[in-house]
């Protein structure tokens, strides 16, 4: 058989079909229960724009790190709950994940994300353009936003679940606060996804691609920066080994 044959079979193998279908329904969960929370938002009259609509952006934040805490509870053991391309590719970075592997998790966020948006959009709320996210401030400044934000997830995510000194008992927690204190912060100015899965179901299914690179790119460097600090600082002789060799596949 030639490598694209196995590679193929990698691919379809049942261990991977396994993590793509859990990382599709946690990060359907995730989007789900967060562009929900907007569409109560929107659809109770909130703009987001006045200091009277602080309520709406703690309804929005409480979804979205709810719908992470709940993700990372039901799928943690299977996938680690990624639920976030960002992620997956600094598990890819860090050795900890392999390429094929975290390439069927990647697909899964995706549909996840997708098909969240599409029965919202077509069974609950009619709000135009649900959960697109745009960019209130410059380019520039949307893209360091998320940049940060996004570090301060992945560091967080390798502290508690992939790291030597894991806490997988507070992961879900602690993750979960660092989602809902990101959208305080940002979603006025980017919308706050930290993930390009978030941003990428609104925008597939409502058109919307509009400075939608920047919501890839900020969060991509935000999580291999994350990845970089956080081995090179406080990982082991091993974790730093392991740092840059892509495994193609799981062992």
């Amino acid at each position: 058989m030639d490598q694209k044959g196995l590679l193929m079979n990698e691919i379809l193998s049942g261990n991977n079909l396994r993590g793509l279908a859990a990382e599709l329904i946690a990060t359907f969960t995730f989007v789900f229960m967060g562009v929900g929370a907007v569409g109560v938002v929107l659809g109770a009259g909130f703009t987001l724009v006045s200091p009277m609509d602080n309520a709406g952006l703690v309804i929005i934040a409480f979804g979205h790190g709810l719908g992470i805490f709940l993700g990372v509870v039901v799928i943690g053991r299977i996938t680690g709950a990624h639920m976030n391309p960002a992620v997956t590719i600094a598990a890819i970075i860090s050795g900890n994940t392999a390429l094929v592997r975290g390439f069927s998790f990647i697909v899964g966020q995706l549909i996840g994300s997708a098909l969240a948006v599409y029965l919202l959009d077509q069974f609950v709320w009619n709000v135009p353009d649900l959960g697109v996210q745009n960019l209130s401030t410059t380019v520039g400044n949307g893209l360091v936003l998320e940049v940060i934000l996004t570090f301060f997830l992945v560091f967080t995510i390798f502290a508690t679940v992939f790291g030597k000194h894991e806490n997988t008992a507070w992961a879900p927690l602690a993750i979960g606060v660092v989602i809902f204190v990101g959208h305080l912060i940002a979603v006025p100015l980017t919308g706050a996804p930290m993930n390009p899965a978030r941003s990428f179901g609104p925008a597939l299914i409502h058109g919307q691609w509009v400075e939608h690179w920047v919501y890839w790119v900020g969060p991509i460097i935000g999580a291999v920066t994350a990845v970089l600090a956080y081995v090179m600082i406080f990982g082991d002789k091993d974790d730093q080994a392991r740092l840059g060799s892509i495994r193609m596949k799981s062992e």
